[in-house]
C-alpha cells in the first residue's frame, strides 16, 4: 500500500523514474562528450578577431562584454581559452592515439613472440615506469627542439607502458583459451591468432585505454609548455597563457590564471568521466541493472 502511495505520489509530482546504473553511466557520457563538443565547436567558430592586440580594453576584469577578461594586451582572455583548449586537446588525441598504438603492438608481442620477447619488452616496460614521465618526456621534447612535434612524440613514447602492461596479462589470460588452443593445433600462426582472436577482444579495452591516456596526455602537454619546453609561445595553449600569467597574479590579475586553469581542469576530469564510465558499461560486472 506504501509502495502504491509512493508511485502516485512521483507521478503526482512528475518526477521521473529512477534511472538504473547503465542509465546513469550512458547520460554522463552523453553529457562530457557535449561539454567537449561545445568547447571544440566554439573555439572553431569564434572568431580570431578577438585575440588582436587592443589597448583600449587591457586588463579589464571579467564582464559580460568580456566573460574572463582580458589581459595585458587587451586579447579577450575566453577567446584564448577556448582556443588554447582545443589546441591542447588536439596534441593530446594524436599522442595519446600514438601511445596507444604502441602499447598495443608491445603488449601483443610480449604475450605471443615468445619469452624472449617478452622479457624484453617486459624489461622496457618496468624502465620506463621506473622513470616519472614528465621528466622523459622534458627530455625527448628538449632533445626534438620543442614544439608540437616533441610534445607529441614525447608523450606517445613515455605513457605506453601502463596500457601494455594490462594488454600484455590479458593476453597471457587469453593464450589459454580453448579457441585459440584449437587455431594453433590447426596450424595458424601467432600473428593470425593474434588478429583474429585476440585483437577483436581488446578494442573495447583499447579504447578505454586512450581514453584514459587523454587527461595525463592534456595535462603533461600543458606542464610542459607551461615551463616553457613545449609548444611555441606564439601558439594559444593553455600551459602558454598560464605561465604569461604568473607574472601579472601580484597586481590583482587574477583571471588571467583562474579561468584558463578551471578550465583545463574541467576538460581533463570530463575526458577522464568518459573513460571510466565507458568502462563501466564495457566489463559486465559493472554495468548490471
Amino acid at each position: 500500500m506504501n509502495n502504491v502511495h509512493e508511485t502516485s505520489k512521483s507521478q503526482q509530482f512528475g518526477l521521473l523514474p529512477r534511472l538504473n546504473r547503465r542509465q546513469r553511466t550512458l547520460l554522463v557520457i552523453l553529457l562530457a562528450v557535449a561539454l567537449l563538443f561545445s568547447v571544440l565547436s566554439g573555439a572553431l567558430l569564434i572568431s580570431n578577431d578577438r585575440l588582436a592586440t587592443n589597448l583600449e580594453w587591457r586588463n579589464a576584469a571579467p564582464s559580460l562584454e568580456h566573460l574572463f577578461g582580458t589581459d595585458w594586451l587587451g586579447r579577450d582572455m575566453f577567446t584564448r581559452t577556448l582556443k588554447g583548449l582545443a589546441l591542447s586537446v588536439g596534441v593530446g588525441m594524436i599522442a595519446a592515439g600514438c601511445s596507444a598504438l604502441i602499447a598495443l603492438v608491445l603488449g601483443l608481442s610480449a604475450a605471443t613472440m615468445g619469452e624472449a620477447v617478452d622479457r624484453i619488452i617486459s624489461w622496457l616496460i618496468d624502465l620506463f615506469l621506473s622513470v616519472p614521465h614528465l621528466v622523459i618526456l622534458i627530455l625527448i621534447s628538449f632533445a626534438m627542439g620543442g614544439g608540437i612535434k616533441g610534445i607529441i612524440v614525447g608523450i606517445a613514447f613515455t605513457h605506453w607502458p601502463s596500457l601494455a602492461r594490462v594488454i600484455r596479462a590479458e593476453v597471457m589470460q587469453l593464450r589459454s583459451a580453448e579457441y585459440i588452443q584449437i587455431s594453433r593445433r590447426l596450424g595458424k600462426s601467432r600473428w593470425w591468432i593474434a588478429r583474429k582472436h585476440i585483437l577483436p577482444h581488446f578494442i573495447p579495452q583499447l579504447l578505454v585505454g586512450l581514453l584514459l591516456l587523454f587527461p595525463h596526455a592534456i595535462l603533461h602537454e600543458a606542464a610542459v609548455t607551461f615551463i616553457g619546453m613545449g609548444l611555441s609561445p606564439h601558439q594559444p595553449a593553455i600551459g602558454i597563457i598560464l605561465s604569461e600569467s604568473m607574472r601579472y597574479l601580484s597586481s590583482g590579475m587574477w583571471w588571467l590564471a583562474f579561468f584558463p586553469g578551471v578550465s583545463l581542469l574541467i576538460v581533463v576530469r570530463t575526458f577522464d568521466s568518459i573513460g571510466e564510465n565507458l568502462r563501466m558499461l564495457i566489463e559486465p560486472h559493472h554495468s548490471h541493472h
